[in-house]
């Protein structure tokens, strides 16, 4: 899911300057059962005055739920449902923002994201968005925001993104599917509580969690391939295998699947991912379709890249029952074909990934469509 700039590493030398990239991290993280009801007393020390309310972001799907009551609201502190049924986008993060500047005359003391990826992306974004100027699109790229973000926290009830851990927030803007990659992303705070993924439809949990694969399988393939990225991917792939193969009890596979979407998002943090993320992000930008089931959609028909990565993709899909819909591509034009492809050989930094500094020479726009034909 994320697409990060590739800087020039080098073998470290003493005494020579080096081009690695000093990478942020969340700087405080919270994990444990029942551990989402310690935000109230992670927040207080934030808050500013009682005019500064904190604002949580929340899936929808919660609205009218308990864990709605456990939200630790004090003040004139605000709770915007969101539906995650589409994918975040520029103009929505911008209305977000100018909701908040009007309706409370300080800026808020921070951001709070509960859901998955959606929910965690917007999050992040809104929390930049409120400390800087101009529309949300202008700063998708790598490095274009220039003020650091309110504080924000994220809470992941879904588990495969790495939107918990990853320096970007993809958005569906005006003109691309790109991320705002920025240091200050970062969340200042995160809460792992594998009890906020129970009761998780299969699906969902499989699509997502196969968002966690797939970031493993290309990184640890990819040329970007370091020490550091391949420690957290290989750790990231064994617990994919243990959850989606093996034969845990319900608590434990929840556990076990978010700390790989921990693993995996740091696995790309000094890495990059692929061909099926770079593909993914131009099916959904014609086409809407959230990133999950794309990327499973995409990869499916990569065994010429990956093929040991997709044979096994096809055993855990077997073993859960999981049906791929078909004919999602059937009816496009040639300009929405032209239109997905050039968005997928717009991503740059996920070809050379995948396949080295001459990558043009090995894909072209033609290819790309032969495989978009098949979905």
């Amino acid at each position: 899911m994320e697409v990060n700039k590739q800087f020039d590493i080098k073998e470290a030398k003493i005494g020579q300057p080096t081009g690695y990239r000093n990478f942020p991290m969340v700087p405080r993280v919270v994990y444990g059962k029942g551990s989402f009801d310690q935000l109230g007393d992670i927040l207080m020390p934030k808050r500013k005055n009682a005019d500064a309310p904190c604002i949580f972001l929340v899936d929808d799907v919660f609205e009218e739920t308990d864990l709605v009551a456990r939200i630790p609201r004090i003040f004139n502190d605000l709770i915007i449902f969101i539906s995650a049924e589409e994918e975040p986008k520029t103009d929505q993060v911008d209305a977000l923002v100018e909701k908040i500047r009007s309706d409370f005359s300080e800026p808020p003391s921070g951001i709070i994201g509960i859901g998955g990826g959606t929910l965690l992306d917007l999050a992040k974004a809104v929390a930049i968005m409120l400390n800087n100027t101009g529309n949300s699109s202008k700063y998708q790229g790598w490095d274009l925001v220039q003020r650091p973000a309110l504080y924000h926290v994220g809470i992941p009830t879904l588990s495969g993104t790495g939107a918990e851990v990853s320096r970007t927030t993809v958005l569906l803007g005006p003109e691309k599917k790109l991320g705002i990659n920025s240091d200050y992303t970062v969340f200042d705070q995160v809460i792992l509580d594998p009890d906020l993924t129970h009761g998780v439809d299969k699906e969902q949990w499989f699509f997502t969690g196969m968002d966690c694969y797939i970031h493993c399988i290309e990184s640890l393939n990819g040329t970007y391939l370091n020490a550091f990225s391949q420690s957290y991917g290989e750790k990231a792939l064994e617990l994919c295998k243990e959850v989606y193969l093996g034969e845990l009890a319900p608590s434990e596979s929840r556990e076990k699947l978010m700390m790989a979407s921990w693993h995996g998002g740091m696995s790309i943090a000094y890495s990059q991912v692929g061909v099926a993320h770079a593909m993914s992000y131009g099916l959904s930008y014609r086409l809407g379709i959230k990133h999950g089931i794309g990327n499973c959609l995409v990869f499916q028909h990569l065994s010429e890249f990956y093929p040991e990565g997709v044979a096994l993709f096809h055993k855990m899909k077997g073993k859960h029952g999981i049906d791929l819909p078909t004919g999602i591509c059937a009816d496009l034009s040639d300009c929405d074909f032209e239109t997905m492809t050039t968005v997928s050989l717009s991503m740059e930094p996920l070809w050379e990934n995948a396949l080295g500094p001459g990558w043009r020479n090995k894909i072209n726009a033609e290819k790309l469509k032969a495989i978009y034909r098949k979905i």
